[in-house]
């Protein structure tokens, strides 16, 4: 046989998935060509498809010492090293193949996802990006960069990835569309993320962990039954794994907790563990199957644990959140002083009715209730929660630094062509109706009203108070998706600290800028629902507060709901969360000097009910 017939015919046993003939056929004709480089690629090849790893990488070592300057055989040796557990062995063949051909974005991405398994999230992306850089129509390599996007908390940088996301799919390799349906809810995406997963389902409908992903988006979402469903169905499977069986059992728990059962909930819990060391949610879960209990020492006995956990998982994305230096709530919003806001030029801007209705105030202070309410209402429209102040700050921060330290400089076109930025972002979340006011709810906005005074003078702001103690104890009860504010809830002393500090710049701001606002409180919006309704009505000039009364069910009918508060908005209204802080007494009794300031300010009552 000539070298083309030899070569056809590996090729063809090849093909035809007849792995162990290619194997001998390549054996064979090495005999005569020891050092032919497509015959040992061939022959690690078909090792491989015989799941004879450690045989294939044998080979590849051999290539890797024949063409050393070839960067796909140090790829495809690091390959077969990382899943043969040996990282270090595969970091540097990699390095090694990234070397030799810069221009090859498949090395960059496998070692990017070392990268990411060792929790080097930074390095990750940026890995991750030179590749898609180099590859920009690659689904793979987008997908992998948009999780590492998410990871090292560059949420924006992942929506940019996976815009294009409905052209790749149905992809046709079901573990990069799982991890896209992965991607999609880190980044909040999750309508999006249930449709991949139906499609994935249709295809292979017992696949375990799309199952639980598809479960988890569902109780996130209030489809309670069909998340029950799904979990039982994977915490009964034999073909499930024993990681997969515990997280359906802990998915289980968070549903007996919706359904007022939390005695079930705690022992689905304490049966069956945390999914591994670094399972900070297991410890969230637990203290608030506790809480429900009224056993409130194992509550904070299990937050602390939750704490404790996150905080070591959080330093890996955002170090410098947890340093001595930084603020209890970190914060890269400008501030503005007396004397440069005398300085800020009279600029035409859009009137109140034209602007949009800005809701604020601590997390946890009941602004998701009143951003329902508002959505509720024909005239006006909602959308999750969205950092575009930051984005516009980064924006100019890119262009000049010098800018966000004296906004005076800001002259009418520029603040003309942020608004149009700002709209434009608004545009990729939602799809405004006609002659809707946009209601912009993001809690911590109160941070950047400088910023959004500058471009929006004439816009109402509803703030959302709720006694203090209330507010801390639930932030403490919540893992947060932001680092940052994860960070400022890993004690009370620390998220006191943030509560005053946040609420004192508030108050200095609004001092000097005076833009129309009216103060919501929670406790008097559950004892007179109607009234505080009706008042919020008047203060946005609507006719009728008809529509805001039924939010509840306005709230149900929606896919998604992105915030902690979730299972919470869908229920009619209620006192239960009224005076919560009261059977943790004890552990507030050392914060409640920090929160003194505030509390007098409010007229909220620290004593005992």
């Amino acid at each position: 046989m000539t070298s083309n017939d030899i070569l056809s015919a590996i090729v063809a046993a090849l093909g035809a998935g007849q792995f162990q003939r290619a194997e001998t056929l390549c054996r064979e004709a090495l005999r005569d060509h020891p050092q032919d480089e497509r015959i040992l690629v061939f022959l690690g090849m078909s090792l491989q498809k015989q799941h004879r790893l450690a045989d294939a990488l044998a080979v590849f070592a051999e290539l890797t010492r024949l063409f050393p300057e070839s960067s796909i055989h140090w790829g495809n040796y690091g390959m077969l090293a990382a899943a043969l557990g040996n990282r270090e062995s595969a970091e540097k063949a990699y390095q090694i193949a990234i070397h030799a051909d810069p221009s090859n974005p498949v090395p960059k991405v496998r070692q990017g996802l070392l990268l990411l398994e060792r929790k080097d999230y930074l390095a990750a992306r940026n890995l991750l990006l030179d590749a898609v850089v180099l590859e920009p129509n690659s689904a793979w390599a987008r997908i992998h960069a948009a999780r590492a996007c998410c990871l090292a908390q560059d949420l924006d940088g992942a929506g940019d990835l996976l815009k294009p996301w409905r052209s790749w799919t149905p992809l046709q390799n079901d573990p990069l569309q799982m991890e896209l349906a992965q991607v999609m809810v880190q980044h909040g995406d999750v309508p999006e993320a249930v449709e991949i997963l139906e499609d994935l389902l249709s295809r292979q409908p017992h696949l375990p962990e799309a199952r639980l992903l598809l479960a988890s988006v569902y109780e996130r979402s209030n489809k309670l039954l069909e998340a029950r469903e799904l979990a039982d169905s994977v915490a009964n499977a034999e073909s499930a794994s024993g990681e997969q069986r515990n997280e359906a059992h802990h998915l289980l728990a968070i549903l007996a907790l919706r359904g007022a059962n939390p005695q079930e909930a705690k022992r689905i819990l304490e049966r069956c563990g945390p999914q591994g060391q670094d399972d900070y949610a297991h410890y969230f879960q637990l203290a608030a199957a506790y809480d429900k209990l009224g056993d409130t020492a194992a509550a904070m006995q299990a937050l602390a644990e939750a704490h404790r956990l996150e905080a070591i998982e959080r330093r890996f994305d955002s170090p410098e959140c947890y340093t001595a230096e930084t603020p209890a709530l970190a914060t890269h919003a400008p501030r503005a002083s007396a004397e440069q806001y005398l300085r800020w030029p009279k600029l035409l801007a859009p009137e109140a009715e034209y602007s949009p209705v800005f809701v604020v105030g601590f997390p946890r202070s009941g602004t998701t209730l009143l951003e329902q309410m508002l959505d509720a209402h024909p005239g006006l429209q909602s959308m999750d929660e969205n950092p575009f102040f930051g984005r516009l700050a980064d924006f100019l921060r890119n262009y000049d630094p010098r800018i966000l330290e004296d906004l005076s400089v800001l002259r009418q076109y520029d603040c003309d062509e942020l608004r149009k930025r700002y709209y434009a972002m608004v545009a990729d979340r939602v799809t405004l109706k006609e002659g809707v006011r946009l209601v912009d709810k993001n809690p911590l906005n109160m941070q950047w009203l400088p910023f959004i005074h500058r471009l929006f003078p004439e816009a109402k702001f509803i703030l959302a108070l709720r006694h203090p103690c209330d507010v801390l104890l639930s932030c403490y009860m919540q893992s947060f998706q932001s680092s940052t504010l994860a960070a400022a809830c890993s004690s009370l002393e620390r998220l006191a600290h943030a509560y005053v500090e946040t609420m004192n710049h508030w108050l200095e701001d609004v001092n000097l800028f005076r833009p129309d606002v009216m103060e919501s409180r929670y406790e008097n919006l559950v004892d007179d629902f109607v009234g505080q309704t009706e008042r919020i009505a008047r203060f946005l000039d609507l006719s009728d507060a008809q529509p805001m009364l039924g939010f509840d069910r306005h709230a149900r009918s929606k896919t998604y709901i992105g915030t902690p508060s979730y299972s919470q908005v869908i229920e009619p209204v209620n006192r239960k969360a009224v005076g919560r802080w009261h059977r943790y007494r004890k552990y507030f009794e050392p914060v409640l000097p920090i929160l003194d300031p505030m509390l007098r300010h409010w007229d909220y009552d620290a004593s005992s009910p």
